[in-house]
Parts: C-alpha cells; structure tokens; sequence
C-alpha cells in the first residue's frame, strides 16, 4: 500500500505542476494578445491620421501599390 500512496501522490504533485505551468502559460499568452491588440490600434490611428492629413499623397502610395501589385500578380 505504501508504495500505493507514494505513486498517487507523484501523480497528484505532476498534475499540480501541469496545471500551474498550463495557467502562466494562458497568462503570458493573454497578456501578449492584449499588447498585439493594442499595437495593431496604435497602427491603425496612425495611418488614419496620415491619410486625413495627407489625402493625395496617401491616394498616390494607394495608386502605385496597387500598380506594383497588379505587375507581380500577373507575372509579366
């Protein structure tokens, strides 16, 4: 029995540590999703405001991307 006890409370002890390491592990990950979220907005305002501020050169980065991008797809 005794040996029994000693294996059940190994396996208590590593299902402990499994579950502790998986919740930091969520932790960390949640935490590192908020920042990308939260960049990703900071991204986004700062393009907004460039093109508000500047609308014909914002409308001619759109025009020659597109004309850059059309010639790769088409693989001319």
């Amino acid at each position: 029995m005794e040996m029994a006890d000693k294996a059940l409370d190994f396996v208590h002890d590593a299902g402990d540590k499994i579950a502790s390491a998986t919740s930091h592990a969520a932790e960390a990950l949640g935490e590192k999703g908020e920042k990308l979220k939260n960049a990703e907005q900071q991204l986004a305002d700062s393009c907004h405001s460039y093109i508000r501020d500047n609308p014909i050169t914002s409308l001619g980065i759109a025009v020659a991307a597109g004309f850059v991008l059309s010639r790769v797809l088409s693989g001319r």
